[in-house]
């Protein structure tokens, strides 16, 4: 079965890789911070934008995790169920990427046009978790 057919499944796997990307960006800044360098250290916005971007990415990883650990027992609705993964991963996705990209070409005080994917992701991951949330309440009133 392809993955859209198993959003738990999706989720699982989207989680795992974006949590291993995540964790090593984490570690690349840390990395930029031990050898002071300027590229990373001297930009304000880059190195704020780009740790949002690895907390971010971080922490949507994790909910993604736990989304396809659980989904299949709260959503019983499977178009409900596909439609919430979908949009938790483009979530996963565009709210990093808008940090970081944000973070490239940007100046002392503006980040870059690429900010905009924030927002873009925010309004996603509001979807999935009213979707999931109003799915959840439809399914514990039917048990």
């Amino acid at each position: 079965m392809s993955d859209s057919k198993q959003p738990d499944r999706a989720c699982l796997r989207f989680g795992w890789t974006a949590l291993a990307i995540f964790a090593t960006l984490g570690l690349t800044l840390e990395g930029l911070h031990l050898i002071k360098s300027p590229f990373y250290l001297q930009m304000h916005m880059r190195q704020d934008l780009w740790t949002l971007a690895h907390a971010h990415g971080t922490i949507l990883a994790l909910v993604n995790i736990l989304f396809g650990l659980f989904v299949a027992r709260w959503i019983m609705d499977a178009s409900a169920r596909s439609r919430s993964s979908l949009a938790l991963r483009a979530a996963g996705i565009l709210m990093p990427a808008g940090f970081f990209l944000g973070g490239i070409g940007n100046s002392e005080t503006d980040p870059s046009l690429a900010i905009i994917l924030v927002p873009i992701g925010a309004v996603l991951l509001i979807y999935a978790a009213a979707s999931a949330a109003l799915a959840s309440w439809r399914n514990s009133e039917t048990r």
